[in-house]
């Protein structure tokens, strides 16, 4: 917090904007929308957002197996403190232990594609149970996070033609931390220990001075493959802020 948390010209705009934006997606959804939520900063803000301000958007998220218990704990406070009631989405648990069993928990430091296929059944097929029957969702994509986000859009269509709302697109990382101690937003501890993005426990580490902020995500992989098909470069793919 009191690193990054900064008052910058234009922060309470970009707030009605992102609030502007989130209330007309919930009311042209009503009943089904949904906050994909990962449990960073940038989706804190969001549910904070939702709950302030009662907009009916549903939050859930996905327990991968391989989540942080730090995490993992947050679930609880976000239900303390807010009362919101929170969608939990695993992996199947069928082809989650068969892919386990032939390749190991530690398949994702051994090649991209068999981290990319952990995260497919970790996270993608998770995801598309989460959003089947809804037409519009949330994320906490900023522009800021990546060379690879840098245009993504405030709304956007996704692959299966459901509305994407980025509402936080426009913000900086001051803006986020701003935001969370202005309202009291609870957070994930790790944060403080230089987590910037959080990911599974494997595949995240804490970032030193004068890093990218999404460098503790898949450091070991070449800087063109650090996405894990849940985003495609310009926004518009199906996906859950990672």
């Amino acid at each position: 917090m009191q690193l990054y948390a900064r008052l910058t010209s234009g922060h309470d705009a970009r707030v009605a904007k992102a609030l502007q934006v989130l209330q007309q997606a919930a009311a042209e959804h009503a009943g089904r929308i949904v906050q994909a939520s990962s449990l960073g900063a940038e989706d804190m803000v969001i549910t904070d957002l939702v709950a302030r301000n009662r907009l009916g958007i549903a939050l859930a998220t996905l327990d991968t197996g391989k989540l942080h218990p730090a995490t993992c704990g947050l679930l609880s406070r976000i239900a303390s403190h807010y009362g919101l009631a929170i969608e939990v989405v695993r992996p199947e648990a069928a082809a989650l232990g068969a892919f386990v069993a032939q390749h190991g928990e530690e398949a994702m430091y051994r090649s991209i594609a068999l981290r990319r296929a952990c995260c497919g059944i970790r996270k993608l097929e998770p995801l598309s149970r989460m959003l089947a029957g809804r037409t519009a969702w949330v994320t906490g994509l900023r522009r800021e996070q990546s060379a690879a986000r840098e245009r993504v859009p405030l709304t956007t269509r996704d692959a299966e033609g459901r509305l994407k709302v980025n509402p936080l697109a426009n913000w900086t990382w001051a803006d986020v931390w701003q935001y969370i101690g202005n309202h009291d937003v609870p957070y994930n501890p790790l944060h403080d220990r230089f987590y910037p993005s959080i990911g599974c426990e494997p595949c995240t580490r804490a970032i030193t001075a004068g890093e990218d902020l999404r460098a503790g995500r898949w450091w070991w992989e070449d800087e063109k493959a650090k996405e894990c098909g849940l985003h495609v470069p310009d926004g518009a793919g199906t996906g859950v802020a990672s």
